[in-house]
């Protein structure tokens, strides 16, 4: 039996397809929708969530979050100032900046944008990006020479850079023991994962990795009403839901404009994670454990606590809930709200890598270069201004989602 299959029987399952647990509207004790550019008016889960409240509180300083994805492009007017030094784990033309898809950056944005420029606003604007591009469906397919590893790789490298928090929008139906080393050892160094569970719910319906892996908080899509949205995959993963239908997103790798339609399983894990980010900021002597078990502790639900919808996981995530009244149990800082296991909390630094850990390209230090913001360039212009491409998908997948038409691009076999 795999590490996922046994995940799944760890899940209590409670709800049906239209699983409700209320309405944002019900949640959460929403404000006026403040005046923004129009872009930031579409992102309707930040009055929702009572982001404005929150930020009078903490805005997620002193949190990095990794972002591992197609890259990040810092030139955006909403990025500046916030994407520090990362890695390039596919070892082919440019860097970590060279974001081929437009994708990295839009998840980027979500998480830590300050807004400027009209830009996407983020839900944790003080915290910090550290952006680790691998290889994902066209460009895969256009570097042969790229395998599996580079994921890993990633994975690895985040582990060992100063992000608390490692945010992964991205997926396959095939799981690899290499990805799954990697991403036991980031827990091992205390950090706090998330990653998309997948947008086939309305077809295949399959385990999607690296959610599907035990020691990986599996993120869903949910709509305004609060609401699974339909797409959202349901195979077992899901550990809590987070705002994704009806999200603006960057429409391609011109990063000149924003296209209405559904961010996907991808944006509510951009959105997850920058909820981490409130709460550590808030808390910054917790473990990765305590965060968790307090986002879930406070999720909206209309179930009985400790019990978890197969659609919703443990309902819909509201840090507003601790950062404005104080809720939430952090529980055991030593054990896995996940797993229910012991974990081994921040590797002794005095510890030497193994092979597989040396072999990984490695993000600058506190007090070295990673703590420099990326220094801004002109705005990366291209040629190819197709759609913007939802990085959770299968071989050769196309959907339409809302009232754009978006490439379900296809990632690599595991070996």
């Amino acid at each position: 039996m795999t590490a996922g299959m046994g995940r799944a029987q760890r899940r209590v399952r409670v709800l049906g397809a239209l699983a409700v647990a209320a309405s944002w509207s019900l949640l959460f004790v929403g404000a006026a929708q403040p005046a923004a550019a129009d872009t930031q008016s579409k992102q309707w889960y930040l009055s929702a969530m009572q982001a404005e409240d929150m930020w009078k509180v903490t805005t997620g300083e002193g949190v990095k979050v990794a972002v591992i994805d197609s890259g990040v492009n810092p030139s955006t007017p909403s990025l500046q100032g916030q994407v520090l030094k990362g890695v390039d784990a596919t070892e082919a033309a440019g860097d970590e900046t060279d974001d081929y898809s437009g994708h990295g950056t839009t998840m980027a944005e979500m998480i830590a944008g300050t807004g400027k420029g009209g830009g996407l606003q983020g839900l944790a604007p003080g915290a910090k990006i550290i952006p680790l591009r691998i290889a994902l469906g066209e460009f895969e397919e256009e570097m042969p020479s790229i395998t599996i590893q580079d994921t890993a790789n990633a994975i690895r490298a985040a582990a060992d850079s100063d992000a608390r928090i490692i945010s992964m929008s991205f997926g396959s139906f095939y799981s690899s023991p290499q990805q799954h080393e990697a991403i036991k050892y980031a827990e091992g160094k205390g950090k706090l994962l998330f990653a998309a569970v997948g947008n086939e719910g309305h077809k295949q319906n399959k385990r999607g990795y690296p959610a599907a892996y035990p020691e990986v908080v599996g993120v869903a899509s949910a709509d305004r009403e609060g609401k699974v949205s339909f797409y959202s995959q349901h195979a077992g993963t899901v550990d809590v839901a987070s705002p994704g239908s009806d999200v603006p997103v960057l429409c391609d790798n011109s990063f000149k404009s924003y296209c209405d339609g559904d961010g996907g399983t991808s944006a509510a894990t951009a959105i997850a994670s920058a909820s981490a980010a409130l709460v550590w900021s808030l808390h910054p002597d917790w473990t990765a454990n305590q965060v968790l078990n307090v986002l879930f502790d406070t999720a909206g639900r209309d179930w009985k606590k400790g019990e978890t919808s197969n659609y919703l996981g443990h309902g819909l995530i509201r840090p507003s809930m601790n950062v404005l009244k104080g809720k939430g149990d952090p529980g055991d800082p030593d054990i896995s709200p996940l797993t229910k296991e012991r974990t081994t909390g921040p590797a002794d630094p005095s510890k030497k890598p193994d092979a597989s850990t040396s072999a990984s390209p490695q993000p600058a230090k506190n007090g070295a270069e990673g703590d420099k913001p990326v220094a801004v360039e002109e705005t990366k212009s291209s040629g190819d201004e197709s759609q913007l491409g939802l990085i959770l998908g299968v071989a050769a997948a196309v959907v339409v989602l809302g009232g754009v038409a978006y490439a379900v691009v296809r990632r690599r076999r595991a070996a």
